[in-house]
């Protein structure tokens, strides 16, 4: 048995060594900072996506010029001068995390740079009604920020570089989401692949510090408020299990076209032109979005949290054609190379999947289904069921499905790993091909002496 240790020699030493404490306060300052930006970012966010819906209101062709107009000009900025903000952002972080990335190199992946750039050009996507999320920006905005803080740390300090990123990266997702607890899942599920950083108390305090930046300014209200759960029963077995094993597919599908669509190792004529005219190729998926959100009578712009809020509150019709025709539009959001997270539109794929087979099967509480599918279908396109389940039950308050949503979650999950590679590991593994290519280690060997 361990010796307990003695209460003053223990207080002695936390207190003397002056290091110790200044890396805590400059971490949890810089959370504090990380969870303010992001809070920030939410903030240019909603407008940015108030102003489109309102051109798009008073002018229902506008978004046929606009879109494509913007999309090509986003792609044509990021490519120019920052490229390591394309997509979601959280592939980078974890990019960042992996061994063979140096410091040096790790600028390519976060920093301050990118995160100005990801802050306002994932900002311009949402003006322009691209169907993307903010929260996966938000792990490489918070990243960024965090990993700035490297530079005040003392020369001894305890606090690793990559504990950095992983606080930083989740602290996004929980001022994101205003879900501390599942930023913290999070870090647990995608970004730390190390026990001493999944167990260090003081990146746990950073994270949910970040994510408590976003309760004490949007206050504690729930992402998507709260829904009325009737008495559950055996009724909800088929429809749920239905639900469940239906995002397990369509969300394995979604993941399995954007590895294969962003890897770009297809030979067919749109994957040619993407790499041959990327900013001719992005305008056509910019005019691809806008003429799918004219059919959808604009329900597919954006990030999709109003129509999935809308459904739960059971205000409005919901179109048959939503989860196909966002589907569509996320995946070629994406495909177009503009930065943008897939966390939000996947939810509201999922919440309509989930609304669907409410209808189908005459379910009387179809915010049940909707929840469900929420869950299952973010779990099966990031293959983290924990994190997926965390998060839809922080946001929409409904501590009354915890089993039904970890059930639905798990079981998506399970069905999508028998399709598709884990989505962000995949996509991590692409942005390391953008590391500068190190030449070998060639050794000379003495030189003769010319022989007579």
């Amino acid at each position: 048995m361990s010796p307990h240790p003695s209460v003053f020699s223990a207080i002695r030493q936390e207190l003397y060594d002056w290091r110790l404490w200044t890396g805590r306060g400059i971490v949890l300052a810089f959370a504090a900072v990380a969870g303010l930006t992001v809070v920030a970012f939410t903030w240019m966010t909603d407008h940015a996506m108030a102003y489109f819906f309102t051109f798009e209101k008073n002018f229902w062709w506008g978004p046929l010029l606009w879109t494509p107009a913007s999309t090509a000009a986003i792609v044509w900025l990021t490519r120019r001068y920052a490229p390591g903000a394309a997509g979601s952002g959280i592939p980078q972080v974890m990019a960042a995390l992996t061994p063979e990335v140096s410091k040096t190199s790790r600028n390519l992946f976060v920093s301050l740079r990118l995160t100005v750039a990801k802050m306002l050009l994932a900002t311009w996507g949402l003006l322009a009604g691209l169907s993307l999320g903010r929260e996966g920006p938000s792990v490489q905005i918070a990243a960024g920020v965090m990993n700035h803080a490297r530079r005040w740390l003392p020369s001894k300090s305890q606090v690793s570089e990559n504990g950095l990123l992983v606080a930083g990266g989740a602290a996004g997702i929980a001022a994101a989401f205003n879900t501390p607890l599942g930023g913290v899942m999070f870090a647990i599920e995608e970004l730390s692949r190390k026990p001493e950083q999944r167990s260090n108390g003081l990146v746990v305090a950073a994270i949910v510090l970040g994510g408590l930046m976003a309760v004490s300014i949007y206050g504690n209200a729930t992402y998507f408020g709260v829904i009325r759960i009737q008495n559950l029963s055996t009724a909800l077995l088929l429809p749920g299990l239905l639900v469940a094993v239906c995002s397990g597919v369509a969300g394995g599908l979604f993941a399995r076209l954007m590895v294969v669509s962003l890897a770009g190792r297809s030979f067919d004529w749109f994957s040619r032109l993407r790499q041959k005219s990327p900013i001719w190729f992005a305008a056509a998926c910019g005019l691809a979005v806008a003429i799918l959100g004219v059919v959808s009578h604009g329900d597919i712009y954006g990030s999709g949290y109003g129509y999935s809020r809308a459904m739960l509150e059971g205000n409005g019709e919901s179109s048959p054609l939503y989860v196909l025709l966002k589907f569509v539009a996320t995946w070629i959001t994406a495909w177009s190379g503009v930065p943008g997270g897939l966390f939000a539109p996947a939810l509201a794929i999922g919440g309509a999947l989930g609304n669907d087979i409410a209808h189908l099967t005459a379910y009387a509480n179809a915010p049940t289904l909707i929840a469900l599918g929420m869950a299952g279908f973010l779990a099966a396109v990031t293959q983290a069921p924990l994190t997926a389940f965390i998060i839809v039950m922080e946001m929409v308050d409904g501590h009354a499905l915890v089993l039904s949503l970890m059930a639905s979650a798990l079981v998506a999950s399970g069905v999508s790993r028998l399709i598709s590679a884990p989505l962000y590991t995949a996509l991590a593994e692409l942005q390391l091909q953008r590391l500068p290519a190190t030449p070998p280690d060639t050794k000379k060997e003495p030189r003769r002496a010319p022989s007579s």
